[in-house]
């Protein structure tokens, strides 16, 4: 089935098909080739099973890094340990395996678009039969309502118009033909004689040939797609599985130095060996993936209060890099929703006021002209509102450029219900594409008759002999026809969809085929999808943050552009694209022009995946935003993929990453800034967890180094790891984020977790802690001649105090902590002093001291432990106050 149906006329398409226009296929025929083809459905891939799915997510460097100290927490007899461990490991695992069984789903809802039912003739006779049971060939008929059930070949129609949307990005309901198009090469868009499945009849009835079914559609094609894309792993899931092998080459090096060091010093091997698998404990962050997911949990509690849904954790962190969002128009940068934006009325042109979203004319006399142009509108209509007293709400039955019209005329005032009781229609000439007009005969309570015509200027204008101007009806000569042209074209210039109203008195021998003649010009309504007020200021902000905002339609180029230049996306040097020009670039010319694209129009769904993966070759992070069946490919390619929540189609939020629930473009823009916030979170407790942990095994390497006792036995190390390892980490995970968070451009999507001095402050501040405790219990043991247990205990409350006084520290990269606010994050301040409670019991609680070989120490020994852990805050607050009288100068000066 490879033919151009669209390039064949109709008979020449039954033919082929071998088919019979009047009477469909004989049901035996039907059954032989259903059996040939298939029934008329998207196929499953073959899946996954979810025990393969399952046993896949322990398969990650970082989860058999759990696992293995797992082991050594068991061998320790920390049964405790060993159990959290597990349960960490097991929750990662289940959270995994449900993100990964749910993507799985997209096609399987794909196939739930398919119409359950068609109208087919069979053997002469019109049945409905199952639309699985659709094969090529078939004659079926389409009613307004009517879902499309398969792809189909025209061969009569009558007013027919489908919502095309959710397969080509059409914004506004297109108008189909049965001539042939001759052009092979035509886009999905512009073949306006095929019908496809998954799209809605919204208008008229039409008997079409059923071309291709099941994966042979174009919603089949985007199946394929969907399977084909692929889904790369996050930035933060390849920092964590770098950080990961790093940790255990540098713990397994450093446990190893220490074990021999104190095997030639002559330790016991049984105590060496205790306290190698706990030097490896500590060593080794095993809360950091559960910490990194309890942060990222947080983030999308937050996000949900925002009105974002993120379906996979790790698309948070990834917002947070995202350089270029490439959007769809329909419904995400725009309404989805036809509006009059501009009149032409009594001479002049009148824009909606968007900050109040009302017509409204600067004079009483344009305001009387206004309102009759409405009216006309109104009554030359066959849409209903759903409710005519919410100006702004477009929503209801009909046409969508109809229900525009009253729109604009409730914005304007009018009750269009009320005008059809003041005017009750007495005739109609329906609309048809090839007449391209619209009349109606009404007559008001005084019994007078009107005719009121709706249609496109360049068909309806020669029709008009008049032109009704500050209430008076003058004679349309030839420079007020050309002025009511100009004004059709110059609307046109800013894509708008324009309709010239008119009207005349109807006498009563006036007979139907003169109700279109010597007409009134009532003036111009000119209509778009225009866009939404949030996107304007988001399109900025996101500018502002470094991201840039990609246009991807299947609208008309004209009306792309107009929508980008109103959101400020192009500029000087910009370009627009078309699917066919798209076409024509190799990819090596795509790679040098894809920095200018911002718009691209009239595309399909390889096009998208192609200007995706076009960014993602150049080292971008790519957000792809979309709404309908078409744009699911590319949402999935995408690093991050952004479905619409009320417009969207299941596919498509099946195929994302996060949905936005109030389909508002500047939530992107409010994820994004929560994405780096949790990035900056995550490299917090990061440099806090590993700057810990370099000092807990620089003490014991030093120690042994040197020659020393061991400052610490195996059970404290592990109760050092838990004090300092667990809340502290976790309540650096809600930092609120830092200001100017959005003033600054996205971080390279190459950039290691350790960038911008991250892993020098780590290596500084580890040694630093490490380097005061051995120093406080050197010293207790030599010139202050304590015994070893209390030399230990000082070790101790010194290791992990200056761990916890380092959280405030941890909490801002370039201010100091009392820049930051020392009482800014609450959650931290209760960590710390949790941490300091269950030191002091270990200490001072006989039992527990007795269990961690702990002696009570003096106020003198806690004077000498503040002192060395807290040092570096002390320095910091005296630098703080003697340079702030500095900084209030400065301050002054630049205001002066």
């Amino acid at each position: 089935m490879a033919a151009l149906w669209h390039t064949l006329k109709p008979d020449e398409a039954v033919i082929q098909l071998r088919s019979d226009s009047e009477r469909g296929l004989t049901p035996q025929e039907a059954e032989r080739r259903l059996a040939e083809y298939g029934p008329n459905a998207l196929k499953e891939a073959h899946k996954t099973s979810p025990v393969e799915i399952f046993i896949a997510q322990f398969k990650d460097f970082m989860v058999m890094v759990l696992l293995a100290a797992t082991v050594i927490s068991f061998l320790l007899g920390e049964t405790g340990d060993g159990i959290t461990i597990v349960a960490i490991v097991i929750m990662n695992a289940i959270l995994g395996f449900m993100q990964e069984y749910r993507a799985e789903k997209s096609v399987e809802t794909l196939r739930a678009l398919t119409a359950p039912e068609a109208h087919v003739l069979r053997g002469g006779e019109r049945q409905d039969i199952p639309a699985r049971d659709l094969v090529p060939g078939d004659i079926i008929d389409l009613e307004a309502g009517d879902r499309v059930p398969a792809d189909c070949r025209l061969i009569f129609q009558t007013s027919l118009e489908l919502e095309e949307a959710a397969l080509t990005g059409e914004s506004t309901s297109v108008k189909k033909m049965v001539a042939d198009i001759a052009d092979p090469n035509a886009p999905l868009a512009d073949r306006t004689n095929m019908v496809f499945m998954g799209t809605t009849v919204s208008r008229g009835r039409a008997r079409a040939l059923v071309t291709a079914t099941g994966m042979s559609t174009e919603m089949g094609t985007i199946a394929h797609l969907i399977r084909e894309a692929v889904e790369d792993q996050t930035p933060l899931q390849r920092r964590l599985e770098q950080l990961g092998k790093v940790l255990v080459i540098l713990s397994l090096l450093i446990v190893g130095v220490v074990v021999i060091t104190g095997l030639l010093r002559g330790e016991p091997l049984y105590q060496m060996f205790l306290t190698g698998v706990s030097l490896a404990v500590a060593a080794i962050p095993e809360g950091l993936p559960a910490i990194v997911t309890i942060a990222l949990a947080l983030g999308v509690q937050r996000m949900i209060r925002a009105h974002a849904i993120v379906r996979r954790l790790p698309a948070v962190e990834t917002l947070g890099c995202t350089t270029v969002i490439c959007s769809d128009k329909t419904g995400t940068l725009t309404r989805n929703q036809m509006t009059v934006t501009d009149v032409w009325v009594n001479g002049q042109r009148i824009a909606r006021d968007a900050d109040e979203g009302v017509l409204s004319g600067p004079d009483e006399a344009t305001k009387k002209g206004l309102h009759h142009l409405l009216r006309g509108a109104v009554l030359c209509n066959n849409a209903r509102l759903a409710k005519e007293d919410r100006p702004g709400d477009g929503t209801g039955q009909g046409d969508p450029t109809e229900l525009a019209l009253l729109s604009a005329a409730v914005e304007a005032g009018l009750k269009p219900s009320q005008l059809a009781r003041q005017f009750p229609r007495v005739g109609e000439i329906p609309f048809e594409s090839e007449r391209q007009r619209m009349a109606v005969a009404v007559k008001n309570a005084a019994n007078q008759s009107f005719v009121y015509v709706k249609g496109a200027a360049d068909v309806l204008l020669p029709r008009c002999r008049f032109i009704e101007l500050n209430g008076q009806v003058l004679p349309l000569d030839d420079v007020r026809r050309r002025d009511v042209m100009l004004a059709n074209d110059a609307m046109a210039r800013d894509a708008l969809r324009v309709l010239l109203v008119a009207y005349r008195p109807l006498r009563l021998d006036d007979a139907e085929e003169h109700w279109e003649s010597e007409l009134v010009v009532l003036g111009l309504t000119g209509m778009i999808d225009p866009p939404r007020p949030e996107a304007v200021q988001a399109v900025v902000q996101a500018h502002r943050a470094g991201v840039q905002t990609v246009m991807i339609t299947g609208d008309h180029p004209n009306t792309a552009a107009a929508i980008a230049r109103q959101l400020g996306m192009l500029d000087a040097g910009d370009q627009v694209v078309t699917g066919r020009e798209l076409d024509a670039m190799t990819d090596q010319e795509l790679d040098r022009r894809v920095d200018r694209i911002r718009v691209y129009a009239r595309v399909s769904p390889p096009h998208k995946l192609r200007v995706v993966r076009a960014w993602k070759a150049r080292g971008h992070v790519v957000a792809m935003t979309g709404d309908g069946v078409n744009d699911a490919p590319a949402v999935k390619e995408a690093d991050i993929g952004v479905a619409m929540g009320l417009t969207g189609t299941d596919v498509t939020k099946e195929a994302s990453a996060m949905i936005l629930t109030d389909d508002n473009f500047a939530t992107i823009v409010r994820a994004i800034e929560e994405g780096r916030a949790i990035y900056d979170n995550i490299r917090k407790f990061i440099r806090y967890l590993l700057s810990c942990n370099v000092g807990e095994v620089l003490v014991m390497f030093l120690a042994a180094f040197m020659g020393l006792p061991l400052p610490l036995l195996p059970i404290q190390i592990l109760f050092v790891n838990l004090v300092t390892d667990g809340l502290p980490a976790m309540a650096l995970g809600i930092d609120p984020p830092a200001p100017g968070v959005m003033d600054r451009p996205p971080r390279p999507p190459s950039e290691s977790i350790f960038a911008r001095g991250l892993g020098t402050k780590i290596a500084f501040r580890g040694i630093l802690i490490g380097v005061s405790s051995l120093m406080v219990f050197a010293l207790a043991l030599g010139p202050w001649g304590l015994g070893l247990r209390e030399a230990r205990s000082m070790a101790l409350a010194t290791l992990i105090l200056s761990q916890l006084f380092h959280v405030f520290d941890a909490r801002a990269e370039d201010r100091s902590f009392l820049e930051v606010g020392l009482f800014s994050n609450p959650w931290a301040v209760l960590a710390v002093l949790s941490s300091i409670a269950m030191l002091l019991a270990v200490i001072y609680v006989p039992w527990l001291s007795q269990l961690f070989k702990t002696d009570p120490l003096a106020l003198g020994d806690w004077l000498i432990v503040f002192v060395a852990s807290a040092f570096v805050q002390l320095l910091a607050a005296v630098r703080d106050v003697l340079l702030k009288p500095l900084r209030r100068f400065n301050r002054a000066t630049v205001r002066s």
